[in-house]
């Protein structure tokens, strides 16, 4: 249902860094690039990721309570996906480990622009 995950940036050369490095641990592909817009597929049986100026031309903002959940395979996936972004210059918006009394394995950061992410696997 759900086709795509659109994230504003104010940036998009620094965020095309960033996405082109953290997204290669889900195998994903730019499929589509432009002077505004850059788009990855991350298979048929996922909703893609589209980073782009906003269309208004006003800045790119992100909302509170706003979030964009990542599926990890196992707790070494969640480790390394948030070690990969705050190595590209995310931010910690927390550290993983066990949440939901041990239901969920989960780390959250955010990219540059301070869009806010979460990666999570099943601990049951």
């Amino acid at each position: 249902m759900i086709s795509h995950i659109n994230l504003g940036t104010n940036d998009l050369a620094r965020a095309e860094a960033f996405y082109s490095e953290l997204l290669k641990a889900f195998d994903a592909v730019l499929a589509f690039k432009s002077d505004r817009t850059i788009y990855y597929s991350l298979g048929e049986k996922s909703a893609n990721l589209a980073i782009n100026t906003p269309f208004d031309g006003k800045p790119a903002s992100h909302g509170n309570g706003t979030m964009v959940a990542l599926a990890a395979r196992d707790k070494a996936q969640v480790d390394a996906v948030y070690n990969r972004a705050i190595e590209l210059g995310g931010s910690c918006d927390g550290k993983p480990g066990d949440r939901l009394d041990g239901a969920l394995y989960a780390a959250y950061f955010r990219d540059p622009d301070g869009n806010k992410f979460g990666i999570f696997v099943s601990s049951r």
